[in-house]
This record gives structure tokens, C-alpha cells and sequence, in this order.
């Protein structure tokens, strides 16, 4: 009867170790095909193409389809600046566009290297900022910057 026993007990091992084997291979391959489906947490390769902004949908995306409450012409230029920032979609480190409003008219969409004023381009933007100037390759000359969030 010994041998008997022991001959049971090891198949009962090595049936229970396969069908956990078994169990556990199913359990990889449902896990590894429903995860082709979710997001991927792999970083975004950076594409070599850049796409142009659409000056028009920069500017609805930024709210500037809406007319803002401009003072009048003469008080634009009593002591008030005559460039105000109204909002900033900042694309990787050469690109995006700025909502900029000029001697209090309604504010309009510039994407980076478009002249804003005169001789004024925008030379880049940021988070919460915007910078003119000259040239794209010369110093700043007017830093702009978003009013600060209200809590």
C-alpha cells in the first residue's frame, strides 16, 4: 500500500502543477491581447513634419472669436500698453501662437515669426508668456505675459 500512496500523490502533484501552468500561461496571453487595446504608456515619438497652425482655429481655441471690451482709441494710449496678451498656445520649443491685441483693438491669433506691429514679430511663446521683437533670431524687445490665475 505504500507504493501505491506515493504513486497517487505524485500524480495528483504533477497534474495540479500543470494545470497551474496552464492557468497561468491563459492568464498571460488574455492579459497581453486586451492590453494591444489600451493606451499606450510609451512615449510619443516626436515627428520630423511640422504641421502650420491655423491662425483661425488658434483663435477660436483661444476664445478670440469673442469681441473683448476694448477701451476706446484715445485711452489705448494714455498710459495703458499697446500690446495685451490674451491668451498662448505653446507648441514644443520653436512653435505655437499667441492671442495679442493691439492698441485696444480685438485681439487676433499670431503664430511665431508673424509680424504683429510695424516691425514687431512674435519672437516665441511659453506657458504664460509671449515675446516680440525685431526679428525671431534678434533680443526681445516687449515680454508679454498673461494676467495672473484668480483662486
Amino acid at each position: 500500500m505504500q507504493k501505491n500512496a506515493i504513486q497517487t500523490w505524485s500524480t495528483r502533484g504533477v497534474t495540479f502543477a500543470l494545470a497551474a501552468l496552464a492557468a497561468l500561461s491563459a492568464t498571460y496571453w488574455v492579459l497581453k491581447s486586451t492590453q494591444a487595446h489600451s493606451v499606450s504608456i510609451a512615449a510619443p515619438v516626436a515627428s520630423s513634419v511640422l504641421v502650420p497652425l491655423d491662425p483661425q482655429s488658434v483663435a477660436r481655441a483661444l476664445g478670440g472669436g469673442k469681441v473683448m471690451a476694448a477701451a476706446s482709441a484715445g485711452s489705448a494710449n494714455s498710459g495703458r500698453a499697446p500690446f495685451v496678451l490674451s491668451g498662448v498656445l505653446a507648441e514644443g520649443a520653436h512653435g505655437g501662437a499667441a492671442l495679442i491685441s493691439v492698441d485696444g483693438k480685438p485681439a487676433k491669433p499670431y503664430a511665431v515669426g508673424a509680424t504683429v506691429d510695424g516691425n514687431l514679430v512674435l519672437q516665441s511663446v511659453s506657458a504664460r508668456r509671449a515675446t516680440l521683437a525685431a526679428g525671431v533670431n534678434d533680443p526681445a524687445q516687449i515680454t508679454l505675459e498673461l494676467p495672473a490665475l484668480s483662486k
